[in-house]
């Protein structure tokens, strides 16, 4: 799996094709909009859905948590998709879920979705992580010093479209600024929003990149080259030169493979 490396105020972070954030310095990783137990919440309510997609979330975490073995674990929000999704969980997943924390420092961020902080599992919750020059938080958009602090959020889910030669493909993304990184959703039962919904505005500079989530890699381009989605509108295709596997451009997005350890 090769991921592609991103530098904000002097740190090397890694992005990578599960949708999770590597901070290798730091040896911390962090997700986004996990939105665990989402299908139950909408069957209380009389909305049937397949009720696998906290498993299924947990699967993916079990993998990245394997491969990048960090120390810390950041969840930046909406963990759970309600402030009582935590008491709705299986005994089986919940069994999961602790043994997947357990021994991590473990840093839950609070979301829109999930107020309060989980009860009986470990970690602490807080509503901004500060870490050195990095801001955590749920939300992104707020307050950073111009040139000295990187912000990493979630919430929006991002999403982006892209005129391809073989036709237009849709995928959720990294989308990144010169200061900010906003992280896809990695639960297995969310939506996403177009990267060029004037919401996102404020976080999608036109000097800005996305990252789609490949199967074992990311392909990266600029915001520019982003089709606004329902439109219609055909776009020129990107010049090889601008989309490409990510890290195929010269420096700093080299590819590399990333360890099984940070």
């Amino acid at each position: 799996m090769i991921a592609a490396p991103l530098h904000i105020v002097n740190e090397r972070l890694m992005l990578c094709p599960t949708g999770v954030l590597l901070w290798p310095a730091q040896r911390l990783m962090a997700v986004a909009d996990l939105h665990l137990e989402k299908a139950s919440h909408f069957a209380a309510r009389g909305r049937m859905l397949p009720p696998y997609d906290t498993r299924e979330t947990l699967r993916k975490l079990a993998f990245a948590l394997r491969r990048y073995a960090p120390h810390h674990l950041v969840l930046l929000g909406d963990s759970f998709h309600d402030a009582e999704g935590h008491s709705r969980l299986a005994e089986e997943d919940r069994a999961t879920l602790l043994g997947l924390l357990a021994g991590l420092r473990v840093t839950w961020v609070l979301g829109n979705h999930d107020p309060a902080p989980p009860e009986n599992l470990p970690g602490e919750a807080v509503e901004e992580l500060a870490l050195g020059p990095m801001r955590f938080r749920h939300i992104g958009g707020g307050p950073i010093l111009r040139h000295k602090e990187g912000e990493i959020s979630g919430h929006y889910h991002p999403k982006a479209s892209l005129e391809t030669r073989a036709g237009r493909v849709s995928r959720p993304c990294f989308l990144t600024g010169p200061q900010h990184v906003v992280l896809p959703a990695f639960g297995a039962l969310t939506g996403g929003l177009d990267v060029r919904s004037p919401v996102l505005a404020p976080l999608a500079p036109r000097n800005g990149r996305v990252f789609l989530l490949g199967t074992d890699r990311l392909h990266s381009a600029p915001v520019s080259f982003v089709m606004p989605e329902g439109t219609g509108t055909k776009m020129p295709a990107p010049a090889e030169d601008d989309l490409l596997p990510a890290g195929h451009r010269p420096p700093p997005l080299e590819t590399v493979k990333v360890r099984r350890r940070l």
